[in-house]
């Protein structure tokens, strides 16, 4: 297994897309699914194979984590989100173990296999957490959509995966409420 934490940022927000909410597809419905994605982003080996309880676990730790991530919405600018709960049960079901190595201590996996490639993710987390990049992850916060990414503005205040589709349409239909609320409105 290779250090698939390049940009750990990145294999978080990868992650949780991979379940789309607007179209409710899943891109990893099914062990050998889970097993091609994992495989493809060098977090397990080429004889490691994922069974319905991995699946059940990657689940998991993906919604908790977009859970997670709608909570940095709460308070731009701070490096702890308070919630840390929706990430503890399958956090703890994926064990780290401190190494050291040439360049530092880093995080990897207790587990072997599918189970440590999942825990290979949470150790991207904690990494975007020690680079500080954690509180500008976040989920798109129009309520169909929720797809993740990161916040580049200066005052990490976005709020839409994309001003142009989803902004928009939170602002139209703000826009169309007012006009309904409207005295003599006929607007429906």
């Amino acid at each position: 297994m290779s250090d698939a934490m390049g940009n750990p940022s990145d294999l978080v927000i990868d992650f949780v897309n991979t379940y789309d909410v607007e179209e409710r597809t899943d891109s990893i419905p099914s062990p050998a699914a889970l097993t091609a994605w994992l495989a493809g982003r060098d977090l397990i080996g080429p004889g490691d194979t994922a069974d319905e309880r991995d699946l059940a676990t990657a689940a998991d730790l993906r919604e908790a984590l977009r859970e997670a991530l709608r909570h940095n919405h709460d308070r731009p600018g701070e490096t702890g989100d308070g919630h840390e709960a929706e990430l503890s049960r399958p956090f703890a079901a994926l064990p780290l173990r401190v190494a050291l190595t040439a360049s530092g201590p880093v995080l990897e996996p207790v587990a072997t296999g599918v189970p440590g490639g999942l825990a290979g993710i949470v150790a991207a987390v904690m990494g975007t957490r020690s680079d500080g990049m954690w509180p500008r992850l976040k989920v798109c916060t129009e309520s169909t959509c929720q797809w993740a990414f990161v916040d580049s503005s200066k005052n990490r205040s976005r709020s839409w995966c994309s001003m142009k589709v989803c902004g928009n349409r939170t602002k139209t239909r703000a826009y169309r409420a007012r006009r309904q609320m409207e005295p003599g409105s006929r607007h429906l």
